[in-house]
Protein backbone atom coordinates (compact mmCIF):
# COMPACT_ATOMS: atom_id res chain seq x y z
CA UNK A 1 0.00 0.00 0.00
CA UNK A 2 1.36 3.44 -0.93
CA UNK A 3 0.92 6.57 1.12
CA UNK A 4 -0.67 9.62 -0.46
CA UNK A 5 2.65 11.41 -1.03
CA UNK A 6 4.18 8.33 -2.64
CA UNK A 7 1.17 7.84 -4.89
CA UNK A 8 1.46 11.36 -6.29
CA UNK A 9 5.12 10.92 -7.26
CA UNK A 10 5.03 7.30 -8.46
CA UNK A 11 4.87 6.30 -12.13
CA UNK A 12 4.36 3.05 -13.97
CA UNK A 13 5.75 2.68 -17.48
CA UNK A 14 4.05 0.14 -19.72
CA UNK A 15 5.83 -0.75 -22.96
CA UNK A 16 3.45 -1.91 -25.69
CA UNK A 17 5.46 -3.56 -28.49
CA UNK A 18 3.34 -3.62 -31.65
CA UNK A 19 6.19 -4.78 -33.89
CA UNK A 20 5.50 -7.31 -36.63
CA UNK A 21 8.26 -6.40 -39.12
CA UNK A 22 12.04 -6.75 -39.18
CA UNK A 23 12.95 -3.05 -39.07
CA UNK A 24 13.69 -3.09 -35.33
CA UNK A 25 16.10 -5.77 -34.10
CA UNK A 26 15.59 -7.45 -30.74
CA UNK A 27 19.05 -6.50 -29.52
CA UNK A 28 18.57 -2.82 -30.37
CA UNK A 29 15.15 -2.79 -28.70
CA UNK A 30 16.34 -4.42 -25.46
CA UNK A 31 19.33 -2.08 -25.24
CA UNK A 32 17.16 1.05 -25.70
CA UNK A 33 14.61 -0.05 -23.08
CA UNK A 34 17.33 -1.06 -20.62
CA UNK A 35 19.02 2.35 -20.95
CA UNK A 36 15.69 4.10 -20.46
CA UNK A 37 14.92 2.18 -17.24
CA UNK A 38 18.37 2.90 -15.79
CA UNK A 39 18.02 6.62 -16.50
CA UNK A 40 14.53 6.73 -15.05
CA UNK A 41 15.55 4.97 -11.82
CA UNK A 42 18.14 7.71 -11.22
CA UNK A 43 15.40 10.33 -11.01
CA UNK A 44 12.59 8.35 -9.42
CA UNK A 45 13.13 5.13 -7.50
CA UNK A 46 9.35 4.71 -7.15
CA UNK A 47 8.88 3.92 -10.84
CA UNK A 48 7.65 0.48 -11.93
CA UNK A 49 7.41 -1.13 -15.36
CA UNK A 50 5.17 -3.36 -17.45
CA UNK A 51 5.09 -5.00 -20.86
CA UNK A 52 2.41 -6.00 -23.40
CA UNK A 53 3.22 -7.91 -26.61
CA UNK A 54 0.89 -10.00 -28.76
CA UNK A 55 1.69 -13.60 -29.61
CA UNK A 56 0.26 -15.46 -32.54
CA UNK A 57 -3.48 -16.16 -32.58
CA UNK A 58 -4.15 -12.84 -30.72
CA UNK A 59 -2.79 -14.06 -27.40
CA UNK A 60 -1.27 -11.12 -25.46
CA UNK A 61 1.57 -11.51 -23.00
CA UNK A 62 1.29 -8.89 -20.25
CA UNK A 63 3.22 -8.19 -17.07
CA UNK A 64 2.66 -5.13 -14.87
CA UNK A 65 4.06 -3.17 -11.93
CA UNK A 66 7.53 -4.76 -11.97
CA UNK A 67 10.27 -3.15 -9.93
CA UNK A 68 12.97 -5.36 -11.46
CA UNK A 69 13.93 -4.30 -14.99
CA UNK A 70 15.45 -7.72 -15.66
CA UNK A 71 12.00 -9.32 -15.67
CA UNK A 72 10.84 -6.93 -18.39
CA UNK A 73 13.92 -7.51 -20.54
CA UNK A 74 13.84 -11.29 -20.09
CA UNK A 75 10.17 -11.39 -21.09
CA UNK A 76 10.98 -9.54 -24.33
CA UNK A 77 13.78 -11.97 -25.04
CA UNK A 78 11.57 -15.02 -24.36
CA UNK A 79 8.54 -14.07 -26.47
CA UNK A 80 10.21 -12.19 -29.32
CA UNK A 81 10.37 -15.11 -31.73
CA UNK A 82 6.75 -16.16 -31.12
CA UNK A 83 5.24 -12.67 -31.46
CA UNK A 84 2.49 -11.80 -33.96
CA UNK A 85 4.05 -11.08 -37.39
CA UNK A 86 0.99 -10.92 -39.62
CA UNK A 87 -1.25 -8.13 -38.31
CA UNK A 88 -1.23 -5.19 -35.90
CA UNK A 89 -3.62 -5.36 -32.94
CA UNK A 90 -3.04 -1.81 -31.74
CA UNK A 91 -6.59 -1.20 -30.46
CA UNK A 92 -6.79 -4.57 -28.69
CA UNK A 93 -3.52 -3.95 -26.87
CA UNK A 94 -4.72 -0.54 -25.67
CA UNK A 95 -7.99 -2.09 -24.46
CA UNK A 96 -5.95 -4.46 -22.30
CA UNK A 97 -3.71 -1.71 -20.90
CA UNK A 98 -6.55 0.73 -20.12
CA UNK A 99 -8.54 -2.00 -18.38
CA UNK A 100 -5.52 -2.63 -16.13
CA UNK A 101 -5.17 1.10 -15.39
CA UNK A 102 -8.84 1.38 -14.43
CA UNK A 103 -8.64 -1.67 -12.15
CA UNK A 104 -5.43 -0.46 -10.53
CA UNK A 105 -6.89 3.01 -9.95
CA UNK A 106 -9.29 1.50 -7.42
CA UNK A 107 -6.38 1.03 -5.04
CA UNK A 108 -4.12 3.99 -5.67
CA UNK A 109 -3.54 6.95 -7.92
CA UNK A 110 -0.34 7.46 -9.87
CA UNK A 111 0.87 8.41 -13.33
CA UNK A 112 0.57 5.69 -15.95
CA UNK A 113 2.98 6.15 -18.87
CA UNK A 114 2.16 4.00 -21.90
CA UNK A 115 4.88 3.90 -24.58
CA UNK A 116 3.75 2.27 -27.82
CA UNK A 117 6.44 1.19 -30.30
CA UNK A 118 4.74 0.26 -33.58
CA UNK A 119 5.87 -0.39 -37.17
CA UNK A 120 2.60 -1.26 -38.96
CA UNK A 121 -0.79 0.46 -39.27
CA UNK A 122 -3.72 -1.39 -37.74
CA UNK A 123 -6.22 -2.92 -40.18
CA UNK A 124 -8.99 -3.42 -37.61
CA UNK A 125 -12.47 -2.02 -38.45
CA UNK A 126 -13.41 1.56 -37.51
CA UNK A 127 -15.68 0.30 -34.72
CA UNK A 128 -12.62 -0.81 -32.75
CA UNK A 129 -11.19 2.71 -32.81
CA UNK A 130 -14.51 4.34 -31.89
CA UNK A 131 -14.81 2.14 -28.80
CA UNK A 132 -11.18 2.86 -27.94
CA UNK A 133 -11.69 6.61 -28.20
CA UNK A 134 -14.44 6.47 -25.58
CA UNK A 135 -11.99 4.80 -23.17
CA UNK A 136 -9.25 7.32 -23.97
CA UNK A 137 -11.49 10.20 -22.81
CA UNK A 138 -11.93 8.44 -19.46
CA UNK A 139 -8.22 7.59 -19.22
CA UNK A 140 -7.34 11.29 -18.83
CA UNK A 141 -9.10 11.26 -15.48
CA UNK A 142 -6.78 8.49 -14.29
CA UNK A 143 -3.50 10.26 -15.18
CA UNK A 144 -2.78 8.05 -18.19
CA UNK A 145 -0.34 9.42 -20.81
CA UNK A 146 0.25 7.68 -24.12
CA UNK A 147 3.34 8.30 -26.27
CA UNK A 148 3.63 6.62 -29.67
CA UNK A 149 6.86 5.88 -31.57
CA UNK A 150 6.33 4.83 -35.17
CA UNK A 151 9.45 3.05 -36.46
CA UNK A 152 10.12 2.37 -40.17
CA UNK A 153 11.47 3.93 -43.33
CA UNK A 154 8.15 5.42 -44.40
CA UNK A 155 7.56 9.15 -43.88
CA UNK A 156 3.78 8.90 -43.80
CA UNK A 157 1.37 6.16 -42.70
CA UNK A 158 -2.32 5.76 -43.38
CA UNK A 159 -3.17 5.77 -39.66
CA UNK A 160 -1.11 8.87 -38.76
CA UNK A 161 -4.20 10.91 -37.91
CA UNK A 162 -5.59 8.17 -35.66
CA UNK A 163 -2.29 7.84 -33.75
CA UNK A 164 -1.98 11.59 -33.28
CA UNK A 165 -5.51 11.75 -31.88
CA UNK A 166 -4.70 8.93 -29.42
CA UNK A 167 -1.55 10.68 -28.19
CA UNK A 168 -2.99 14.21 -28.05
CA UNK A 169 -6.16 13.14 -26.21
CA UNK A 170 -3.98 11.59 -23.47
CA UNK A 171 -1.47 14.49 -23.37
CA UNK A 172 1.26 12.43 -24.99
CA UNK A 173 3.40 12.81 -28.10
CA UNK A 174 3.85 11.25 -31.55
CA UNK A 175 7.42 10.44 -32.76
CA UNK A 176 8.88 9.02 -35.97
CA UNK A 177 12.02 6.88 -35.98
CA UNK A 178 13.43 6.15 -39.46
CA UNK A 179 16.73 4.86 -38.09
CA UNK A 180 16.70 2.17 -35.39
CA UNK A 181 19.82 3.69 -33.83
CA UNK A 182 17.74 6.76 -32.93
CA UNK A 183 15.26 4.72 -30.88
CA UNK A 184 17.38 5.04 -27.74
CA UNK A 185 17.51 8.85 -28.11
CA UNK A 186 13.74 9.13 -28.58
CA UNK A 187 13.09 6.99 -25.50
CA UNK A 188 15.57 9.14 -23.57
CA UNK A 189 13.45 12.23 -24.31
CA UNK A 190 10.53 10.55 -22.49
CA UNK A 191 12.42 10.05 -19.21
CA UNK A 192 11.19 13.34 -17.80
CA UNK A 193 8.22 13.02 -15.47
CA UNK A 194 4.97 14.00 -17.14
CA UNK A 195 3.78 16.02 -14.17
CA UNK A 196 6.69 18.42 -14.77
CA UNK A 197 5.12 19.51 -18.06
CA UNK A 198 2.63 22.38 -17.99
CA UNK A 199 -0.49 21.09 -19.68
CA UNK A 200 -3.12 23.61 -20.73
CA UNK A 201 -6.54 22.21 -19.87
CA UNK A 202 -9.88 23.46 -21.04
CA UNK A 203 -13.07 23.26 -19.02
CA UNK A 204 -14.48 20.74 -21.48
CA UNK A 205 -11.49 18.42 -21.05
CA UNK A 206 -12.13 18.23 -17.29
CA UNK A 207 -15.83 17.44 -17.58
CA UNK A 208 -17.17 13.98 -16.80
CA UNK A 209 -20.15 13.01 -18.91
CA UNK A 210 -23.35 11.87 -17.22
CA UNK A 211 -23.47 8.76 -19.41
CA UNK A 212 -20.18 7.61 -17.83
CA UNK A 213 -21.78 7.42 -14.39
CA UNK A 214 -22.29 3.64 -14.48
CA UNK A 215 -18.66 3.18 -15.55
CA UNK A 216 -17.32 5.07 -12.52
CA UNK A 217 -19.81 3.47 -10.12
CA UNK A 218 -18.62 0.02 -11.14
CA UNK A 219 -15.01 1.10 -10.84
CA UNK A 220 -15.41 2.61 -7.35
CA UNK A 221 -15.55 0.50 -4.18
CA UNK A 222 -17.90 0.70 -1.19
CA UNK A 223 -16.63 1.38 2.32
CA UNK A 224 -16.34 -1.73 4.48
CA UNK A 225 -17.17 -2.39 8.15
CA UNK A 226 -14.59 -2.11 10.90
CA UNK A 227 -13.01 -5.16 12.39
CA UNK A 228 -13.02 -5.85 16.15
CA UNK A 229 -9.44 -4.56 16.46
CA UNK A 230 -10.10 -1.22 14.71
CA UNK A 231 -10.29 1.97 16.75
CA UNK A 232 -13.54 3.83 16.12
CA UNK A 233 -12.06 7.24 15.34
CA UNK A 234 -13.04 9.03 12.12
CA UNK A 235 -10.11 10.10 9.94
CA UNK A 236 -11.85 13.33 8.91
CA UNK A 237 -13.30 14.69 12.17
CA UNK A 238 -10.92 12.72 14.45
CA UNK A 239 -13.81 11.96 16.82
CA UNK A 240 -15.73 8.88 17.80
CA UNK A 241 -19.15 10.56 17.73
CA UNK A 242 -20.00 12.27 14.44
CA UNK A 243 -20.00 16.05 15.10
CA UNK A 244 -22.39 16.65 12.20
CA UNK A 245 -25.39 14.48 13.08
CA UNK A 246 -24.36 13.70 16.71
CA UNK A 247 -26.03 10.31 16.35
CA UNK A 248 -24.58 7.14 17.85
CA UNK A 249 -26.23 5.22 15.01
CA UNK A 250 -23.80 6.82 12.53
CA UNK A 251 -21.34 3.94 12.50
CA UNK A 252 -17.80 4.29 11.25
CA UNK A 253 -16.71 2.45 8.08
CA UNK A 254 -13.30 2.27 6.46
CA UNK A 255 -11.45 2.19 3.16
CA UNK A 256 -10.60 -1.39 2.16
CA UNK A 257 -7.14 -0.37 0.93
CA UNK A 258 -5.62 1.80 3.68
CA UNK A 259 -8.11 1.51 6.54
CA UNK A 260 -8.99 5.22 6.67
CA UNK A 261 -12.19 5.55 8.74
CA UNK A 262 -15.25 7.67 8.00
CA UNK A 263 -18.56 8.57 9.61
CA UNK A 264 -21.28 8.50 6.98
CA UNK A 265 -21.94 12.23 7.39
CA UNK A 266 -18.24 13.11 7.33
CA UNK A 267 -17.68 11.02 4.21
CA UNK A 268 -20.70 12.60 2.51
CA UNK A 269 -19.48 16.12 3.32
CA UNK A 270 -16.01 15.25 2.04
CA UNK A 271 -17.41 13.70 -1.14
CA UNK A 272 -19.56 16.75 -1.83
CA UNK A 273 -16.49 18.97 -1.53
CA UNK A 274 -13.96 16.77 -3.36
CA UNK A 275 -15.68 14.34 -5.71
CA UNK A 276 -14.55 13.26 -9.18
CA UNK A 277 -17.58 14.72 -10.94
CA UNK A 278 -20.38 12.74 -9.28
CA UNK A 279 -21.39 13.78 -5.76
CA UNK A 280 -21.19 10.27 -4.28
CA UNK A 281 -17.85 9.13 -5.79
CA UNK A 282 -14.58 10.39 -4.32
CA UNK A 283 -10.98 9.37 -3.71
CA UNK A 284 -9.78 8.35 -0.28
CA UNK A 285 -7.94 11.34 1.26
CA UNK A 286 -5.29 8.97 2.60
CA UNK A 287 -4.51 6.53 -0.26
CA UNK A 288 -6.49 7.90 -3.27
CA UNK A 289 -8.55 4.73 -3.67
CA UNK A 290 -11.74 5.39 -5.65
CA UNK A 291 -14.63 5.07 -3.18
CA UNK A 292 -18.40 5.47 -3.46
CA UNK A 293 -21.27 6.18 -1.06
CA UNK A 294 -25.02 5.69 -1.26
CA UNK A 295 -26.15 8.30 -3.78
CA UNK A 296 -29.52 9.01 -2.14
CA UNK A 297 -27.88 9.65 1.23
CA UNK A 298 -25.34 12.05 -0.28
CA UNK A 299 -28.09 13.91 -2.15
CA UNK A 300 -30.05 14.25 1.11
CA UNK A 301 -27.01 15.78 2.85
CA UNK A 302 -26.51 18.07 -0.13
CA UNK A 303 -30.13 19.32 0.00
CA UNK A 304 -29.89 19.95 3.75
CA UNK A 305 -26.72 21.97 3.25
CA UNK A 306 -28.40 23.90 0.45
CA UNK A 307 -31.40 24.77 2.64
CA UNK A 308 -29.08 25.99 5.41
CA UNK A 309 -27.16 28.14 2.97
CA UNK A 310 -30.38 29.65 1.62
CA UNK A 311 -31.66 30.43 5.12
CA UNK A 312 -28.32 32.01 6.02
CA UNK A 313 -28.52 34.10 2.87
CA UNK A 314 -32.06 35.25 3.76
CA UNK A 315 -30.96 36.29 7.26
CA UNK A 316 -27.96 38.08 5.85
CA UNK A 317 -30.15 39.93 3.35
CA UNK A 318 -32.58 40.97 6.12
CA UNK A 319 -29.74 42.24 8.28
CA UNK A 320 -28.37 44.15 5.33
CA UNK A 321 -31.78 45.64 4.44
CA UNK A 322 -32.54 46.94 7.97
CA UNK A 323 -29.71 49.48 8.19
CA UNK A 324 -30.37 50.27 4.55
CA UNK A 325 -33.99 51.27 5.31
CA UNK A 326 -32.86 53.39 8.25
CA UNK A 327 -30.28 55.05 6.09
CA UNK A 328 -32.94 55.59 3.42
CA UNK A 329 -35.23 57.41 5.90
CA UNK A 330 -32.34 59.59 7.06
CA UNK A 331 -31.47 60.31 3.47
CA UNK A 332 -35.08 61.38 2.75
CA UNK A 333 -35.03 63.83 5.72
CA UNK A 334 -31.67 65.16 4.61
CA UNK A 335 -32.97 65.51 1.05
CA UNK A 336 -36.02 67.55 2.27
CA UNK A 337 -33.74 69.87 4.22
CA UNK A 338 -31.44 70.21 1.28
CA UNK A 339 -34.41 71.06 -1.00
CA UNK A 340 -35.58 73.79 1.41
CA UNK A 341 -32.07 75.19 1.62
CA UNK A 342 -31.87 75.19 -2.16
CA UNK A 343 -35.16 77.15 -2.42
CA UNK A 344 -33.96 79.77 0.07
CA UNK A 345 -30.65 80.07 -1.74
CA UNK A 346 -32.42 80.48 -5.05
CA UNK A 347 -34.63 83.28 -3.66
CA UNK A 348 -31.62 85.06 -2.19
CA UNK A 349 -29.75 84.65 -5.43
CA UNK A 350 -32.70 85.98 -7.43
CA UNK A 351 -32.95 89.09 -5.27
CA UNK A 352 -29.23 89.73 -5.61
CA UNK A 353 -29.46 89.32 -9.36
CA UNK A 354 -32.41 91.73 -9.45
CA UNK A 355 -30.36 94.31 -7.56
CA UNK A 356 -27.39 93.93 -9.86
CA UNK A 357 -29.44 93.58 -13.02
CA UNK A 358 -32.86 95.28 -12.62
CA UNK A 359 -35.52 93.92 -14.92
CA UNK A 360 -36.08 95.86 -18.15
CA UNK A 361 -38.81 98.50 -18.31
CA UNK A 362 -41.35 98.96 -21.09
CA UNK A 363 -43.40 102.07 -21.77
CA UNK A 364 -47.08 101.95 -22.66
CA UNK A 365 -49.34 104.86 -23.79
CA UNK A 366 -52.81 105.13 -22.16
CA UNK A 367 -55.65 107.59 -22.91
CA UNK A 368 -57.37 109.13 -19.90
CA UNK A 369 -60.98 110.29 -20.25
CA UNK A 370 -62.13 108.19 -23.19
CA UNK A 371 -61.10 108.00 -26.78
CA UNK A 372 -60.71 111.72 -27.10
CA UNK A 373 -59.07 112.05 -23.72
CA UNK A 374 -55.54 113.01 -22.93
CA UNK A 375 -52.86 110.47 -23.79
CA UNK A 376 -50.29 109.77 -21.07
CA UNK A 377 -47.29 107.35 -20.85
CA UNK A 378 -46.96 104.61 -18.19
CA UNK A 379 -43.76 102.59 -17.48
CA UNK A 380 -44.31 98.82 -17.09
CA UNK A 381 -41.62 97.21 -14.88
CA UNK A 382 -41.15 93.39 -14.94
CA UNK A 383 -41.26 91.74 -11.50
CA UNK A 384 -38.33 89.21 -11.24
CA UNK A 385 -40.13 86.94 -8.81
CA UNK A 386 -43.64 86.80 -10.32
CA UNK A 387 -42.59 87.56 -13.92
CA UNK A 388 -45.53 90.07 -14.27
CA UNK A 389 -45.50 93.70 -15.43
CA UNK A 390 -46.29 96.38 -12.81
CA UNK A 391 -47.19 99.96 -13.79
CA UNK A 392 -44.90 102.67 -12.49
CA UNK A 393 -46.03 106.36 -12.32
CA UNK A 394 -44.24 108.65 -14.74
CA UNK A 395 -43.87 112.36 -14.02
CA UNK A 396 -44.71 114.27 -17.11
CA UNK A 397 -42.01 116.78 -17.84
CA UNK A 398 -43.15 120.35 -17.12
CA UNK A 399 -43.32 122.56 -20.17
CA UNK A 400 -40.80 125.37 -20.07
CA UNK A 401 -42.47 128.74 -19.18
CA UNK A 402 -41.58 131.79 -21.19
CA UNK A 403 -40.60 134.87 -19.24
CA UNK A 404 -42.63 137.11 -21.53
CA UNK A 405 -45.80 135.21 -20.79
CA UNK A 406 -45.61 135.86 -17.08
CA UNK A 407 -48.03 138.52 -15.69
CA UNK A 408 -47.27 140.59 -12.67
CA UNK A 409 -48.95 139.32 -9.55
CA UNK A 410 -52.29 140.94 -8.71
CA UNK A 411 -52.77 142.85 -5.48
CA UNK A 412 -54.83 140.89 -3.11
CA UNK A 413 -58.07 142.51 -1.83
CA UNK A 414 -59.02 142.07 1.71
CA UNK A 415 -62.56 141.09 2.53
CA UNK A 416 -64.11 141.84 5.93
CA UNK A 417 -67.08 140.12 7.55
CA UNK A 418 -69.32 142.00 10.04
CA UNK A 419 -72.36 141.20 12.20
CA UNK A 420 -75.47 143.42 12.37
CA UNK A 421 -75.82 144.64 15.92
CA UNK A 422 -79.56 144.86 15.68
CA UNK A 423 -80.57 141.50 14.06
CA UNK A 424 -77.28 139.55 14.06
CA UNK A 425 -77.16 139.01 10.26
CA UNK A 426 -73.75 138.24 8.84
CA UNK A 427 -72.67 140.95 6.52
CA UNK A 428 -69.79 141.10 4.04
CA UNK A 429 -68.60 144.36 2.51
CA UNK A 430 -71.91 146.12 3.38
CA UNK A 431 -72.59 149.33 5.25
CA UNK A 432 -76.40 148.88 5.78
CA UNK A 433 -78.03 145.67 6.98
CA UNK A 434 -80.34 144.42 4.28
CA UNK A 435 -82.53 142.70 6.87
CA UNK A 436 -83.37 145.40 9.38
CA UNK A 437 -81.96 148.48 7.66
CA UNK A 438 -79.68 149.39 10.46
CA UNK A 439 -76.70 151.37 9.56
CA UNK A 440 -73.36 149.76 10.16
CA UNK A 441 -70.19 151.48 11.27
Amino acid sequence: MLTRSDAVNSEEFIFYLDLIGDFTKKKTLIKAINTFIKEKDKFNALSSYGLVIFQKDENPVNVYDLKDSKTVLNTINDVWDTRETEQSYLENGLYEILAYIFRKSRETRKNYRVIIISDTPSKLPEDYYNALYDLLIKAKKFFAFIDIIRVGIEKFYEDDVKLKVISSETRGGMFYCQDEKLLQNILGSLVQNKREFKVIKTEESDQILEEDKVFYERLAVDLISLSSEDEEICTICEQELCPICEAHSDEIHKCFNCGAKFHSCCAAKYSLAKNIGFKHIFRCPQCDTLLKLDEEFVNMVYEEDLEEELSDIDLTVMEMEKPYEEDLEQEEVIEDLEVEEQIVKQEELSSKISELHPPPETIKKVKVGGFFGKEIEIKMKKDATSHTEVPVAIKEPEEPISITSLSPPRKKTTRTIKLCRICGTTLQNATICPTCGAKLD
